[in-house]
């Protein structure tokens, strides 16, 4: 009878190749949602440890801790912090530059009581580096000319 008559093998496939798009486009955005989520997270962390470890790579040079011509190694070493966990904080090597009086330079032949360096805080899976310039100057107890 013709008021009895039921979908065709074709219509089905249709709708359900259709729904089947429209289920994977929804997964694929909540993934990325989830994924991003992570790497802002990561991000934030790795910014708020960054700016802690410049902070104490600066208290360290302050509690006499300065190196004349001093060396990325040194300042890492003399600085008190440790990372969160999954993260790695060190001074850029290669960063080190000292003020000259006129313009900041990657040699140092005198030491005019200014260095600058970069510090360092990365996620261990690489999805979060974050950079901070500090810049060191010599404090007065350590300088004669004060």
């Amino acid at each position: 009878m013709r008021n009895e008559r039921g979908e065709s093998l074709l219509e089905v496939l249709i709708a359900v190749a259709i729904m089947g798009i429209a289920v994977v486009a929804i997964m694929a955005g909540l993934v990325t949602s989830v994924l991003i989520s992570d790497v802002h997270r990561k991000q934030a962390t790795a910014g708020t440890a960054v700016r802690d470890y410049a902070e104490a790579v600066q208290t360290a040079v302050t509690g006499g801790n300065y190196v004349a011509c001093g060396t990325a190694s040194a300042y890492q070493s003399a600085a008190a912090f440790t990372a969160p966990t999954g993260y790695t904080a060190t001074v850029v090597s290669g960063s080190m530059r000292y003020w000259t009086g006129t313009a900041w330079q990657a040699a140092c032949s005198v030491d005019t009581g200014l260095q600058r360096l970069t510090v360092q805080v990365a996620s261990n899976d690489g999805r979060a580096t974050e950079r901070v310039d500090v810049v060191l100057r010599k404090p007065c107890g350590l300088d004669t000319s004060c």
